[in-house]
């Protein structure tokens, strides 16, 4: 699993995940591979970066199937936009790419078997299997490590000057206590639509 978290204060958006990859128990470390979670879009409203966390391989194919996207239908910049331009790549991702769709047999919708979260001059939002759309007010992990992340930002939310801080407590908190991620970490910064 991994480690990835969003962070919005002051301004400052923020992005950060850890860079560890992991085959059962074989660990695959930066130093071995670029191991890059986190991947920049260009929309018509600017750039969004766009972490993951899931299987190893949504990583290639979520970045080339976004990456294949008219900007016109890539939008990122609400939640609607977020739920609508997801919706619309997933039966893409079914088609190009052989997504399988079944989790359980009780499932209400297809999923898409990952978990996203995107930051961007609008804000930060997080995106679930089934399309559920949140777009978070200060921050949000997602992963294994996230538990260990979202307590690190809470417990610095309030004391810290910039979105950085946040994230580079939670990145380190979740790389620190979970077995599935490791640093180095990827932290990419931008600001806010108010702040500009």
């Amino acid at each position: 699993m991994t480690t990835v978290v969003v962070v919005k204060k002051a301004g400052q958006i923020a992005i950060a995940a850890d860079t560890l990859v992991t085959f059962g128990d074989t660990m695959l470390s930066k130093r071995y591979e670029d191991n890059t979670k986190i991947f920049r879009v260009e929309t018509e409203s600017g750039p969004s970066f766009i972490g993951m966390a899931g299987t190893v391989a949504h990583f290639p194919v979520l970045r080339k199937a976004i990456g294949s996207m008219p900007r016109e239908i890539l939008q990122l910049g609400s939640k609607d936009e977020v739920f609508d331009t997801f919706t619309k790549l997933h039966p893409y991702l079914k088609d190009n790419f052989f997504l399988q769709t079944k989790e359980e047999d009780s499932d209400p919708y297809e999923s898409s078997q990952f978990s996203v979260v995107i930051a961007n001059a609008s804000g930060i939002y997080g995106l679930y299997s089934y399309r559920e759309v949140f777009e978070f007010k200060e921050f949000w992990g997602i992963g294994s490590g996230r538990s260990f992340a979202l307590g690190a930002m809470h417990s610095i939310y309030h004391k810290a000057k910039t979105a950085r801080e946040v994230a580079e407590a939670g990145i380190t908190a979740g790389c620190e206590f979970d077995r599935n991620s490791a640093l180095p970490f990827d932290l990419f910064t931008l600001k806010t639509k108010e702040a500009k």
